[in-house]
């Protein structure tokens, strides 16, 4: 990127361009002729987007001076998506630390304008009463609006999409229970908005004039109770009528627990999108539309939302979900590719099978792992892995895939995480499961000389201290059913496939 604006449209830096929102809003930027940097801390995660080849990525982090620095060269809008999304006792020092770096970076680099996406803080509740999540998104807003930099801090209550936490939450809850004894939150008000007029009003705020620096409510045009929304989108998903049924007993921990039960979105994600709910969240003005007026029927009402993001789920478009950010805590360390590693023990186990069917018929069973088409070994043994997961806060099995058959760098995968791919070739997966070190899973598949094909696989284990060498010798002794059975039993499905294919 230059000053040169002969090119057109405005350069426009994009944090949290691997999560949720940052990674629908980049093409609609796109789209509108403006030009695009992201910064990400890793940036192979976006190499397999559709939209890669058309913007350039930093890596960094926003912590970071100096990257974040380097991201902001000839920047005219930076726009601001990340959280440190935890309940570790230091994600609101993160979150304050990393707003100012950003805000005098910016200062210095000359940025003309910073959007920033917050929530919704409810009217008249003292600071202290916030949930922890919503005060530091209120913080990050107020810190970003004293940078010096003119700022737009856009405030969202429940954002409706496909693939959305929120909307994820909703789904599962009024899908799965036809009876429903709920906290006495789905009794607060909520003014819900699209992520379809989420992302428009990004795109359009910036260009808000120069002397803009403020806040504006953005939400949908109805507002409703939790309760209502559930009732709504069973009748627009075409379910028997359901019955709600509040209780008062169910504290914000509980309520986390129980959505982390039911559906995909772990308790340490559940947990502040319930507390968040404690409280009245509706829009006091709608200045935004004087700036960015809507075209004709938006914003979207809830159930057109519910319908638009139900049509993309069902048609498996959906482009980015919440489980696209990495998860807090997750492992980052890099992957010990020496067998004789100097950096500490490493454990592995090997498995190899040949396969009768061509190479390309295994990588589609290779790609097709997880999510619906399971593990192919000992089921119980993964979901009884599952559910040990989220029993102690970790993502579990439930988040499934964000496309039944294709795959790429990034993508969330049951509890891993798509570390690399080499299409017809490797899977690479990183475990963020809960575990006393780090762990990799390695598939590949190799032709040979006769038309058939070899399938290798390779599990890694880097254990941290006394008690990571004890997991791994105690289920050792399961590695010949869990990852033997994998093995065969892949080289089954393909064989099976090619067989198929023939017939």
């Amino acid at each position: 990127m230059n000053h040169d604006d002969s090119a057109g449209g405005l350069r426009c830096l994009v944090t949290g361009a691997t999560g949720y929102i940052g990674g629908r809003l980049v093409p609609e930027l796109l789209a509108a002729g403006h030009r695009v940097r992201c910064l990400a801390r890793s940036p192979g995660k976006l190499r397999d987007h559709p939209w890669a080849g058309a913007t350039e990525v930093v890596r960094g982090d926003v912590t970071d001076a100096a990257s974040v620095a380097e991201a902001m060269r000839d920047v005219d809008v930076a726009y601001y998506l990340v959280h440190a999304l935890g309940s570790g006792s230091g994600f609101e020092e993160t979150d304050r630390r990393a707003a100012r770096l950003f805000g005098e970076q910016a200062k210095a680099a000359g940025v003309r304008r910073i959007v920033y996406l917050g929530g919704l803080a409810p009217a008249g509740v003292p600071v202290d009463r916030l949930s922890p999540h919503l005060r530091s998104r209120a913080e990050v807003g107020r810190i970003l609006l004293a940078s010096g930099v003119p700022t737009a801090v856009l405030r969202a209550a429940v954002i409706i999409g496909s693939g959305s936490a929120s909307f994820e939450m909703l789904r599962y809850l009024t899908e799965r229970l036809p009876v429903m004894i709920t906290p006495s939150w789905v009794h607060t008000r909520i003014q819900p908005v699209a992520v379809r007029d989420v992302l428009r009003l990004l795109v359009g705020s910036a260009g808000l004039p120069d002397d803009v620096n403020r806040t504006f409510d953005i939400g949908g045009p109805d507002i409703l109770t939790y309760r209502d929304m559930m009732k709504r989108y069973a009748r627009v998903a075409g379910l028997p009528r359901r019955l709600i049924v509040a209780v008062p007993v169910l504290t914000p921990g509980l309520s986390s627990h129980w959505v982390g039960l039911v559906t995909p979105v772990p308790a340490s994600l559940a947990r502040p999108l319930t507390e968040s709910l404690r409280h009245e969240v509706i829009c006091h003005e709608h200045d935004i539309d004087r700036y960015v007026p809507g075209p004709p029927g938006h914003p979207l009402g809830f159930d057109d939302a519910v319908r638009l993001a139900l049509r993309r789920v069902r048609e498996a478009r959906v482009t980015t979900r919440w489980s696209s950010a990495a998860v807090p805590g997750a492992p980052s360390d890099p992957l010990p590719t020496d067998p004789d590693w100097a950096g500490g023990s490493l454990y592995t186990d090997h498995r190899e099978a040949a396969v009768d069917a061509p190479a390309h018929e295994l990588w589609r069973v290779i790609e097709g792992v997880g999510g619906e088409n399971g593990w192919y070994s000992f089921p119980l043994a993964w979901s009884l892995r599952g559910w040990l997961d989220r029993l102690v806060g970790g993502v579990g099995l439930r988040r499934g895939r964000r496309d039944a058959q294709r795959l790429r760098a990034g993508d969330s995968l049951d509890f891993w995480r798509v570390e690399e791919i080499e299409p017809g070739h490797l899977l690479r997966l990183r475990a963020e499961m809960r575990l006393p070190g780090l762990a990799w899973l390695e598939m590949y598949a190799e032709p040979d000389d006769s038309g058939r094909s070899r399938y290798r696989q390779r599990a890694l284990f880097h254990p941290h201290g006394l008690l990571g060498h004890a997991y791994w010798w105690g289920v050792s002794p399961f590695h010949a059913v869990v990852f033997g059975g994998m093995a065969r039993n892949i080289a089954r499905a393909a064989a099976r496939r090619a067989a198929a294919s023939v017939r």
